[in-house]
């Protein structure tokens, strides 16, 4: 996984564990996990938000 071993990725959970509190972990965790999830599925369904905004656009231009 991106050339990262498992000292590595112990440092990195330390640091973050430093840096933002045992308690706050989870919730970082889960709000990067929707994110995620919809940043995936915007890239498999494209919304049509550009679409509409182009049909507005031509709309207004006659």
């Amino acid at each position: 996984m991106f050339g990262l071993g498992l000292p590595e990725l112990g440092i990195i959970a330390l640091v973050a564990v430093l840096i933002f509190g045992p308690k706050k972990l989870p919730q970082l965790g889960s709000s990067l996990g929707k994110t995620l999830r919809g940043f995936k599925e915007e890239l498999k369904n494209p919304s049509d938000e550009n679409d509409s905004e182009k049909h507005d656009s031509d709309r207004e231009d006659k």
